[in-house]
């Protein structure tokens, strides 16, 4: 048995009991494991959340199998995330984002330590509006490819209208797929553009 603090990306079945969780660990970076008994929706909702910050208490896999989370708790309950639909939706195309630039399972403790502040960001912020922007810059600069302001002024100034918001948004896609491999669309993004327009 060993605990760890992670922050939850996404929840599949996996069967009738079981479904497996993916999150990014302070211990082992990217991770995957089995759960079982998830409980009800709303307890999804909660520990479960995409981009939900948590301990995590596994038991290691045997024989092939992932390891198993034996419990879940919240490392920070936040106040207006599990209510606001808009910062559901940032949380949602946050932990998307983060599945498809972190996906090794390499310890990098400044990561989650940037990742955490971020959960808190979105919780805390007065409107959540800019909150995944902010965080894409700052993400491509934990990553190793910073964005330039002086060639890109556009992507490091915060917008102040939905125009700006949803260029700004489709121009820090467009960086992210230039150097990120095998960067494919978003699903989310439809999604987050349409909550904020």
């Amino acid at each position: 048995m060993f605990t760890t603090t992670a922050i939850i990306l996404q929840l599949r079945p996996h069967s009738d009991r079981a479904h497996i969780l993916h999150a990014y660990t302070r211990a082992s970076g990217r991770a995957a494991f089995l759960l079982y008994g998830v409980g009800s929706r709303r307890k999804r909702a909660g520990v479960y959340a995409p981009f939900s910050l948590v301990e995590l208490t596994v038991r290691e896999g045997r024989g092939g199998q992932l390891p198993t989370v034996e419990q879940a708790t919240l490392l920070y309950t936040p106040t207006q995330t599990q209510t606001d639909i808009r910062r559901q939706t940032v949380a949602l195309f946050l932990s998307e984002l983060i599945s498809h630039t972190l996906s090794l399972p390499m310890q990098d403790e400044p990561m989650f330590d940037y990742l955490s502040r971020a959960v808190r960001d979105l919780d805390q912020a007065p409107d959540p509006e800019n909150v995944h922007l902010r965080t894409m810059i700052g993400l491509a600069e934990q990553l190793g490819f910073a964005i330039d302001a002086e060639q890109h002024p556009l992507l490091t100034v915060m917008p102040e209208s939905r125009a700006q918001r949803q260029e700004q948004l489709r121009q820090l896609c467009a960086y992210y797929a230039e150097h990120v491999d095998s960067w494919r669309p978003l699903s989310s993004l439809d999604i987050l553009t349409e909550i904020f327009d």
